[in-house]
């Protein structure tokens, strides 16, 4: 992404400091853009938090929330007179394949996908973001601030995730959220039973998956073992000790084993969920979200019992056999329980520019069954939720001072067909103003696409 009015104040690529990243592969290089001190002073405020503050005010300063209310506003700040508007948290998707399934969507940007072995935990899908898809551009215009990229769904295993910020950047790196610890994108089901069945290999059926999970964690239980053996070996000064080979597959199941890395689980049956919630168990790994989950609001109770997250559409079903007992009521009914965590996700280059209307049809549909959800508490469904599935809720999804400054303002109720983001603010810059084209980014190849067409306009 360019800000082409900005262009002499991008961030310099700056290695984030802390100890985690640095000892990190490819950590990130994100550095924040140079904001200035704004007030937001007479907004409807949804702090994602649960909270609905009206006729309020919010500072950022220093790239951080400052206060969200009433506070001390020190001199110098910009202000903007919200009145009439609503201020919400940045919105975070966790489920995009944006930069790995780049638009235009051709074969070459094809990228998402290593289907060459049922399991490829070896595989990042950081590796395959193109950084110059117009998509997240078009993200960013529907007050998208942050996003979990992931592999697609063809393997049991698909692969590392990775967490965005919605920022412009030369490389993935630069745009990798500071500190966020890896996802890994697993499937189960009809999709990888299909791909390699077709092969006539492993899995072609759901027990096929199941058993191939199994023998993928065991492998992972062994490597543990063998570093630890060593390690005690070392420590104990022994002349035998030997260092395991290093596999690349099972270093990232080893840190899921360890809790060092979060899984994002593709699943849609409510009977497969409850299985892979039993295997989790027995390998003792943790899941922390299912994603697409069309019949999970039949298990919403044992979501908030086992602390799983639901990242659901608000309404595809019936598109294959597995995602046809849908209902429009799914994402409230898992929201219900005490403990749950229910997300909106989009899964879609065109549904992460609206996930605040996907959100409003979820809303929606749980007020007309009599649930009675009201915006406060629905908007945490595409942020502080979201964040807290992606292992972030402690830097950004709220307005709390302290967090990242990660803020939109909607010129209306951002459940209304009719609301836009008006402002996006990253981190405390003003990233994107619908008011103003020098703060409409675009990317690099979308640019020369622009003066080609405006060249052969000209002819």
């Amino acid at each position: 992404m360019r800000l082409k009015s900005l262009l002499g104040l991008l961030p310099l690529l700056l290695i984030f400091p802390a100890a985690s990243a640095l000892a990190e592969a490819y950590p990130s290089t994100y550095s924040p853009l140079p904001s200035t001190a704004t007030l937001i002073t007479h907004a409807t405020i949804l702090t994602g938090t649960g909270e609905r503050l009206d006729d309020a005010n919010l500072l950022m300063s220093d790239g951080k929330i400052s206060f969200v209310g009433e506070g001390q506003v020190p001199d110098g700040v910009t202000t903007i007179d919200a009145s009439g508007r609503w201020v919400t948290p940045g919105l975070i998707d966790v489920h995009t394949h944006l930069g790995v399934y780049a638009s235009p969507g051709v074969k070459a940007h094809s990228d998402g996908n290593e289907m060459t072995n049922p399991a490829t935990p070896n595989v990042w899908a950081e590796h395959s973001v193109w950084p110059q898809d117009p998509g997240f551009s078009r993200a960013l215009a529907g007050g998208i601030t942050s996003m979990q990229v992931l592999p697609g769904s063809g393997n049991l295993i698909g692969g590392r995730g990775v967490t965005l910020k919605n920022v412009y950047s030369n490389s993935y790196q630069g745009m990798k959220f500071p500190g966020a610890p890896h996802g890994m994108k697993m499937a189960c089901g009809e999709n990888p039973k299909r791909v390699y069945g077709e092969r006539k290999q492993l899995p072609s059926t759901r027990m096929g998956n199941m058993a191939a999970y199994r023998a993928q964690w065991i492998s992972a239980q062994k490597y543990i073992d063998d570093w630890a053996a060593y390690d005690k070996k070392v420590a104990e000064g022994k002349d035998d000790a030997k260092t395991p080979k290093r596999d690349l597959k099972l270093e990232t199941l080893a840190a899921v084993l360890k809790g060092e890395i979060l899984v994002h689980m593709h699943c849609y049956r409510a009977d497969e969920m409850m299985t892979i919630l039993d295997m989790a168990e027995e390998f003792g790994y943790k899941v922390t979200a299912f994603h697409h989950g069309v019949e999970a609001y039949k298990i919403a109770d044992k979501l908030a019992e086992n602390n799983v997250c639901g990242a659901l559409w608000a309404d595809w079903w019936g598109f294959k056999m597995e995602a046809y007992d849908g209902i429009q009521e799914n994402i409230a009914i898992v929201d219900r329980p005490e403990g749950s965590c229910a997300i909106v996700h989009s899964d879609s280059s065109e549904g992460i520019q609206r996930l605040n209307q996907e959100a409003a049809k979820a809303m929606t549909r749980g007020n007309l069954a009599g649930m009675d959800i009201p915006p406060e508490r629905a908007i945490g469904w595409i942020t502080s939720n979201a964040a807290k599935a992606l292992g972030v809720a402690g830097q950004t999804g709220s307005l709390e001072a302290g967090k990242m400054a990660d803020v939109v303002i909607w010129n209306s109720n951002p459940f209304s067909v009719y609301a836009k983001a008006g402002q996006v603010f990253i981190d405390g810059a003003l990233v994107y103003d619908r008011d103003n084209p020098d703060l409409q980014p675009v990317s690099d190849f979308e640019l020369g696409q622009l003066q080609g067409q405006n060249m052969e306009a000209r002819k």
